[in-house]
């Protein structure tokens, strides 16, 4: 926090983490959230309230002084406000760095804009990228090589990992609406619980024998009314989601650093010393960058 009690670990991660991969010669396209489907309403639900869960169990570890439980469920119950999503805007735009306000899911954006030649790839954890059609999807996408276990004091080293959907059809031997509907029988975001009694492996074979849900119901193998909606309905999500056509290339543009001086220093107490150095890091960076392509410094490591 800064001199005011105001939360700075959001700009502390992203500035620092995104010069960290200008170093690298990534020039990272950020896309924002907008507004959730209302399928997805269930699944935002659920999460709520296991934040508000964990905020319940971190005010009682904290009354036992429980200092490891304290961090675990603080973890578990932070989320980022609005404030925290414009303050992120406002320092990647003073940083020259490219951004995008997605209408609705910020992986369809992501995909599409990849889809549209506008990226490499789409650097997410998230599957559902596929499902949206990113033809490559770089997960793991962390210049430390370490991950923290979910709920656990335990890190892991992590490399990234690179799906390209193409061949990853050709190898399951299923077009992308037979991926979606073997998604749709497992669970997806907007609709958490698919249908019972289905992992991976047993969606896969099901579609995989009768190409699609509808074949596979009218086998009697699958009672589609155990969705949570309508079956045309989910896949339209995946298939043709709420985004917006980008015109501009996205490309990386100079940083204004007086403006990242005044929000981080000025504003929010940040060392003017590891600003102005991580500032010379992104001058070098771009000096570099000019001087190859955007993807290359992806590319180098797989």
């Amino acid at each position: 926090m800064d001199s005011r009690g105001r939360v700075t670990s959001h700009l502390s991660g992203l500035f620092y983490r995104t010069v960290n991969l200008l170093e690298e010669g990534i020039v990272p396209i950020y896309v924002f959230d907008g507004k959730p489907p209302e399928m997805k309403r269930g699944e935002l639900d659920r999460r709520r309230q296991v934040k508000e869960e964990a905020a319940r169990k971190y005010e009682r570890a904290k009354e036992v002084g429980d200092v490891l439980s304290q961090r675990k469920y603080a973890a578990a119950s932070s989320y980022l406000t609005n404030e925290m999503v414009d303050q992120s805007k406002e320092l990647l735009q003073a940083m020259g760095v490219p951004i995008v306000q997605a209408p609705a899911e910020g992986e369809a954006q992501a995909a599409h804009l990849h889809l549209r030649g506008k990226s490499w790839a789409v650097g997410s954890q998230d599957y559902d990228s596929l499902l949206f059609g990113a033809q490559r999807l770089v997960r793991n996408l962390t210049i430390t090589g370490r991950r923290k276990l979910p709920n656990k004091e335990v890190y892991v080293d992590v490399r990234p990992e690179i799906l390209e959907l193409g061949s990853l059809l050709k190898s399951l031997g299923i077009s992308r609406e037979q991926l979606i509907d073997v998604a749709l029988l497992v669970g997806t975001d907007y609709d958490p619980e698919g249908i019972r009694g289905f992992g991976p492996k047993r969606a896969y074979s099901l579609i995989k024998k009768y190409g699609s849900l509808e074949a596979a119901a009218s086998a009697g193998e699958v009672d589609l009314s155990q969705l949570g909606a309508e079956l045309s309905e989910l896949r339209e999500a995946f298939l043709h989601p709420k985004v917006v056509d980008v015109e501009s290339d996205l490309e990386m543009e100079e940083p204004n650093e007086e403006a990242v001086m005044k929000i981080l220093v000025e504003e929010h107490d940040f060392s003017e010393d590891r600003v102005q150095g991580a500032l010379s890091r992104v001058r070098k960076a771009l000096v570099d960058l000019r001087g190859s392509s955007r993807q290359s410094g992806l590319d180098k490591w797989f």
